[in-house]
């Protein structure tokens, strides 16, 4: 599949199709059992507000397999997966009543890149492994569009990595803002100084790069009803090509 090179919303449509992948495991996607779904992957940045895409394109009728959270529930209290960040991370990461402190584990994680990769080779085995069982059930169910909404897409498929090199993708999306939106909105969802906001900023790929990488690039720095036209205008572009010319 030839690299697909990056359009806005208004640009010319035709992504090619994927072929039959063997991911992780040695799970296959079968193309040819439901030839008309596309698998779209879909990403941004810390603040972009991705689940907002997400929540529309949901209500347009896709399939999306969430990897935040699907970590979630790998990290259920109890869990295997649990015990292995305490043993790596410590106990200072759990809480009295036996579920993951994100915010402790997240102020290791982002200022230390030796302690993200710890977390990283923990996590996404078994996040891969599900994500792609997930999007294969959709695809065998005939969805219009399975869309994997993975928070370091661009980041994994450049490394050749992670969910982003498990399976071939018909179309890849970011929800854009600028910085300076993503750390104003970063304090105010999380809680955190500006200057902390910058630091987890900082410690992904810089949005700005991302765009380079992405097929469709939605800007999310307006109103909710300027992000709504633009995935409706990629949602008609997916499943009827034929009237989006």
């Amino acid at each position: 599949m030839p690299d697909a090179k990056r359009r806005s919303v208004q640009g010319p449509t035709g992504a090619g199709r994927a072929h039959t992948q063997v991911g992780l495991e040695g799970a296959v996607l079968p193309c040819d059992a439901a030839a008309m779904t596309k698998r779209i992957g879909l990403s941004g940045g810390i603040g972009s507000g991705k689940s907002t895409v997400t929540k529309i394109l949901e209500e347009l009728g896709a399939t999306t397999v969430d990897a935040d959270a699907i970590v979630h529930e790998l990290q259920a209290p109890g869990s295997p997966l649990l015990a292995s960040i305490a043993e790596t991370f410590g106990d200072s990461v759990i809480r009295t009543d036996g579920s993951l402190d994100r915010v402790a584990l997240g102020n290791i994680v982002f200022q230390d890149s030796a302690a993200r990769g710890r977390l990283g080779a923990l996590m996404h085995p078994p996040v891969i492994a599900e994500m792609v069982a997930r999007a294969e059930r959709a695809v065998e169910q005939g969805a219009p569009a399975v869309v994997l909404d993975i928070p370091l897409f661009f980041e994994g498929q450049k490394a050749g990595t992670g969910t982003a090199s498990a399976m071939e993708y018909d179309a890849t999306v970011l929800v854009w803002v600028p910085k300076a939106v993503q750390i104003e909105r970063t304090v105010l969802r999380d809680g955190c100084s500006p200057e902390e906001a910058e630091r987890r900023v900082a410690a992904q790929m810089p949005i700005d790069e991302k765009r380079d990488l992405a097929t469709h690039v939605v800007d999310n720095s307006g109103d909710v009803e300027s992000t709504r036209s633009q995935v409706e205008k990629l949602w008609r572009e997916w499943t009827q090509p034929e009237t989006s010319r």
